[in-house]
């Protein structure tokens, strides 16, 4: 448990010190809020420095010999309020306290939340924070200084976003982080609205009815709130609270983890949220966001990720035009492309592609077997999360390798393609690995409702 301190008795030097200590109250916290994370949790570097590049930076450089075509960036969109019925949630669960003052002197924690001010209004319903702005300025900036000749100016940029606000803003800050000569100011008008490739979730009619909108779908999900991980941290959080258990469910123990990292993602505070839980409760937390969101959105069922081949594909496309214009001494029609959208539009995309995928499928009954698990949320699609395709052509005689070649960086670091295990691979060589999502996903037909009226389990 986080500790309390009572400022008044500590002395002058260490009250300066007080922020600092706060923070590293939260630390053994802050890696386990999953898609509720900061961007910082994945580049720790960034807390001293917003616009470095990090240590991996300098071993990444191609040769000399490379020269970049095009620069594809998919975005998740920077820290965000939370949405309205997490702030009811959180609401409710305060007010509950608020009735309690007989208990309060028994229950420092209780009173100390009690003392708390709910800040958080339904207006703010999921809008993105002035950290969130901050994020995209900052993440323009630093792929700025990484690929320069890209990023020179009067080279021309496709912006588009998903309709949610959170995502529109977020385009409007990274086009002020790039500077007068590419940026066109705060306008949102100028960035291209694109449901169709940014959240293609919502136009797929099979995972909205099988999975989005079936309960069933998420019986893991149910089985991990309903089981002795999460019954014992309920337990806890509700002694703490001196709230009958009875009071509590999954779902509100939940909320006030989310209250501690909402605090410290928007505010860079440690909430006395913070304080009902032990690096232990918010492994376990973890898990139930990640097993919704392995259920959901990544390999739980294969509709998730297939549902974003028309996103996959029309990357490549865009990569093929890059190089039919190169072959034919023409300048790029579209250098930079970079879109703004959600973790649920990064998740499947990189569940498609095969990344992150542990040997044994998550599921309620095997959250120690999976302590170890790649699919953890928070390291692959926090706050700001970036998916970068980078198409380079090379001096063949310099380089005696094919002429067109790329990179992926998932959140600024390279990514090690499954078929080479090398952090770069010709053009090529990508597309013969992906051939088959490439000629034989049709999102048409692989969203069609079946003619049948099945469950989610029959047919997923």
């Amino acid at each position: 448990m986080a500790p309390r301190w009572a400022a008044a008795a500590l002395p002058s030097a260490a009250l300066l010190l007080l922020p600092l200590l706060l923070a590293v109250a939260s630390a053994g916290l802050s890696g386990y809020f999953g898609t509720k994370s900061r961007y910082e949790e994945v580049n720790p570097h960034l807390l001293r420095d917003p616009l470095s590049l990090g240590p991996a930076a300098a071993g990444s450089r191609l040769p000399a010999a490379c020269a970049p075509l095009q620069l594809r960036a998919l975005l998740r969109h920077g820290t965000r309020y939370p949405t309205a019925g997490q702030i009811r949630r959180l609401g409710e669960l305060h007010a509950r306290l608020l009735r309690r003052p007989a208990a309060a002197a028994g229950c420092p924690a209780a009173a100390d939340l009690a003392a708390w001010q709910m800040w958080y209004e339904e207006s703010l319903d999921g809008r993105l924070a002035p950290q969130g702005r901050r994020d995209m300025e900052h993440l323009a900036r630093r792929l700025a200084a990484r690929f320069p000749a890209l990023f020179a100016a009067r080279r021309r940029l496709v912006l588009a976003s998903s309709s949610k606000h959170r995502c529109l803003q977020s385009g409007a800050a990274f086009r002020r982080g790039l500077g007068p000569s590419l940026s066109l100011g705060s306008d949102e008008v100028e960035v291209e609205v694109n449901d169709s490739l940014m959240r293609f979730f919502d136009h797929c009619a099979k995972f909205v009815a099988l999975v989005e909108e079936n309960d069933t779908a998420m019986c893991q999900v149910n089985a991990f709130k309903e089981g002795p991980e999460m019954r014992k941290v309920l337990e806890k959080v509700a002694s703490a609270l001196c709230l009958p258990v009875e009071e509590l469910n999954a779902d509100l123990v939940q909320v006030a983890f989310l209250a501690c990292s909402y605090e410290l993602a928007i505010k860079n505070v440690t909430s006395p949220w913070c304080s009902l839980f032990s690096e232990e409760d918010a492994k376990v937390l973890e898990y139930l966001n990640d097993l919704k969101q392995y259920w959901k959105r990544g390999y739980g069922y294969d509709i998730n990720s297939r549902s974003s081949c028309i996103l996959f594909q029309d990357i490549f496309q865009h990569l093929d035009k890059a190089v039919e214009e190169s072959k034919s001494s023409k300048p790029i029609s579209s250098p930079l492309i970079v879109q703004i959208g959600h973790a649920e539009t990064l998740q499947p995309l990189l569940a498609l592609m095969g990344f992150f995928k542990d040997d044994e499928p998550l599921k309620a009954n095997n959250y120690v077997r999976q302590m170890h698990r790649k699919f953890r949320s928070g390291r692959i699609v926090p706050y700001a999360a970036n998916l970068v395709f980078v198409l380079y052509h090379c001096d063949q005689v310099k380089t005696s390798k094919e002429e067109y070649q790329v990179q992926m960086l998932l959140n600024e670091k390279l990514m090690l393609f499954h078929h080479s295990n090398e952090t770069i691979s010709t053009y090529t060589d990508l597309k013969d690995y992906y051939k088959d999502i490439l000629e034989n996903c049709h999102f048409k037909e692989e969203c069609a409702l079946p003619k049948v009226n099945i469950t989610a389990v029959d047919e997923l």
